[in-house]
């Protein structure tokens, strides 16, 4: 009788046994159940070795475009302390043609106009280089009293024997011979406006701008007789015409 029972005890325990084998097996392949550890570390294994597969050769995402315009070529750099490439620098200006004289006109001269007692109806023109290369003051000044529509005479024989330079800061002379001494002379007017024009190498037409160097507010007087000098190195030898 006790070997009967012993055998239905094996029965018993064999199946459950195999019930909880059964159960085991629906939870694995269900998808919600407990997983194994050391399954889950195998599958993630590729996954972190392809974190260390080397990058490919392809540009940076932040790396400069190539300009189409230019076929495709990659900007040059400057260099390392800042400065750009050789073949990008501006050539220096020519130091001999920076001192270059040039002509003298209104826009790099100043313009004095000063009547004078002695001589009597003179009048003094003193021309200044207020530029920064020398300039040259060409034949004699072309002026201009009001409204006037030609400019007077030169004297001829007050022509110098070489055309005057100014360095910067250098000033040239001329004398107006306003109106005749002895009173002789015709068309008599007072005037209250001058304008003094440049000649350029040829002497026959004015050059640049021209300068508005300011009379007494009491005008001046001239005549038929007005005429000018050339322009002169030095006050005296204007004066003395």
């Amino acid at each position: 009788m006790s070997g009967i029972r012993n055998s239905r005890t094996r029965l018993v325990g064999a199946a459950a046994t195999v019930v909880l084998a059964a159960l085991s097996l629906t939870a694995c392949n269900d998808g919600t159940g407990v997983h194994d550890e050391g399954a889950s570390t195998g599958a993630s294994a590729p996954a972190s070795s392809s974190a260390g597969t080397p990058k490919s050769d392809a540009p940076a995402a932040d790396a400069p475009a190539a300009d189409a315009a230019s076929g495709g070529k990659q900007p040059v750099a400057n260099g390392a302390d800042g400065s750009k490439p050789a073949q990008n620098t501006v050539a220096a200006k020519d130091p001999a043609s920076a001192g270059r004289p040039v002509t003298c006109e209104g826009s790099n001269t100043k313009t004095v106009a000063a009547p004078l007692n002695r001589p009597v109806n003179h009048m003094l023109l003193t021309v200044t280089n207020t530029g920064s290369k020398p300039c040259f003051l060409y034949t004699y000044p072309a002026v201009r009293f009001g409204e006037a529509q030609a400019v007077p005479p030169v004297i001829e024989d007050s022509m110098p024997q070489a055309v005057v330079t100014l360095d910067p800061g250098q000033s040239g002379y001329a004398s107006v011979n306003l109106s005749a001494a002895d009173g002789s002379g015709s068309d008599g007017r007072t005037e209250k406006s001058l304008t003094v024009y440049f000649h350029g190498r040829s002497g026959n037409e004015s050059v640049g701008a021209g300068a508005h160097p300011s009379l007494p507010a009491k005008g001046v007087y001239v005549d038929d007789s007005l005429k000018v000098t050339y322009w002169q190195q030095s006050m005296d030898d204007a004066l003395s015409w």
